[in-house]
């Protein structure tokens, strides 16, 4: 059978970046040949997002954009979670949808990725390393960490069982999640690999990220720390 991808994005107030980062996501697809689905997890927008999901659903067909929304926001890592259980690739993009992460690199994802591993954008500084560390990682952080806290690492490609083994293990929620997916990786004997991407700021909208996610997000790293 021929692989799927399933490219899960999480979105709150990108009625904006929503139509140019799915485009781009198609154009990556189309020309690399790679058969995806893109699916759009709204937490309850209140700025029109669904509508310009429902939209695209009827430019590119409901095989392609797969609309399912949530009532509120839950959590990134409920969004994922909640993504999976609708998606139907034997393997799994996860990305922002702020276009921070450009999808053209998504066919350098495939074409490196081998079994039992799963990749992630690489860090291009060396900028409050500590926090990650913390947790027994040896892992780097975007430039841009101060501005949007992209220690998170949100452009990932995984296996589809190996997702699901990362998720049944983690018991974070919010943002730290993604960081402690990381670490039950290792714990589990996963390998990590890296693809170059350059990372740029978002082009429209806000981070929402404030300072009460980054307090739940340093009590995050702090339990990481106690229990690992």
């Amino acid at each position: 059978m021929a692989d799927k991808y399933s490219v899960l994005l999480p979105t709150y107030n990108e009625r904006e970046n929503l139509p140019l980062i799915v485009w781009l996501i198609v154009r990556a697809f189309t020309s690399s040949g790679h058969d995806y689905e893109i699916i759009i997890i709204d937490d309850g927008s209140p700025d029109g997002t669904q509508e310009a999901a429902k939209q695209l659903e009827d430019i590119y067909g409901k095989d392609k954009i797969v609309l399912r929304p949530r009532p509120c926001k839950l959590g990134l890592g409920t969004a994922y979670i909640h993504g999976m259980k609708h998606a139907t690739g034997n393997f799994i993009i996860i990305m922002d949808a702020d276009l921070s992460h450009h999808p053209k690199f998504i066919p350098e994802f495939i074409n490196r990725i081998s079994p039992n591993q799963l990749w992630t954008d690489p860090c291009t500084s060396q900028v409050l390393t500590f926090f990650p560390n913390l947790s027994g990682l040896q892992v780097c952080v975007s430039t841009s960490l101060l501005a949007d806290f992209d220690i998170l690492f949100l452009c990932r490609l995984y296996k589809k069982d190996v997702l699901q083994k990362l998720v049944d293990s983690c018991v974070s929620k919010g943002y730290v999640f993604q960081m402690e997916m990381i670490v039950r990786a290792r714990q589990l004997g996963f390998s990590i690999g890296e693809v170059p991407i350059t990372f740029v700021d978002r082009v429209y909208g806000e981070s929402k990220l404030g300072g009460s996610e980054i307090i739940h997000f340093v009590k995050g790293l702090l339990y990481l720390f106690a229990t690992t």
